[in-house]
């Protein structure tokens, strides 16, 4: 039962995320809190690892849901299930709609999406940030280490361009994340 679960969960992330991995975290927020796979603090760890980890987080995170509730086949049939959508989409395109991508009104539908994908991976970091900073875990808030990290992230990756004359990469910026991680947290 919970492989089918786990296929049909993920099966609806992979058919309704749109805009990409940051766009699905909301989905797969949804999906995982709904079946209790994981708690919104381990869900939130699990989103920063698999950020930092190469591969998707859709995929890193599917794979680590169906790890942890049904063992090496339970990450079979997530992770199957959240990629299979996205790969018969573009096999569906690539052999039916080669021309129709070419055409305005679909490149205008296209170009439209582009702001609710970042207004949905805004939404998606304001409400992580606020569950992480400013509500109450556990019976307690979160401290001063929680605030600072985020202000001293936020400085350098919204004032990286005037300190070291270009934008810092997400990449740069996640690792530095780690590395302060460590450090205030210790290994």
């Amino acid at each position: 039962m919970i492989y089918l679960q786990l296929f049909i969960g993920f099966l609806n992330v992979g058919f309704f995320a749109f805009g990409g991995a940051y766009g699905a975290i909301p989905l797969i927020r949804d999906v995982v809190l709904s079946h209790g796979w994981l708690t919104e603090e381990a869900l939130t760890y699990m989103i920063a690892v698999s950020e930092s980890t190469p591969g998707s987080i859709v995929v890193n995170l599917s794979t680590y849901v169906g790890y942890s509730q049904a063992g090496i086949f339970g990450a079979f049939c997530a992770t199957f299930a959240a990629v299979l959508p996205a790969f018969l989409i573009i096999l569906f395109i690539s052999m039916v709609l080669k021309n129709v991508i070419k055409m305005k009104g679909v490149q205008a539908v296209l170009y439209g999406l582009n702001p609710c994908v970042a207004g949905i991976i805004l939404a998606t970091g304001v409400y992580m940030v606020g569950q992480n900073l400013f509500l109450v875990h556990h019976g307690a808030r979160a401290g001063i280490k929680e605030l600072i990290l985020t202000v001293v992230l936020g400085g350098i990756m919204f004032g990286g361009k005037k300190v070291f004359g270009k934008k810092v990469s997400p990449i740069t910026l996640i690792m530095i994340a780690a590395v302060l991680g460590m450090v205030v947290y210790g290994v």
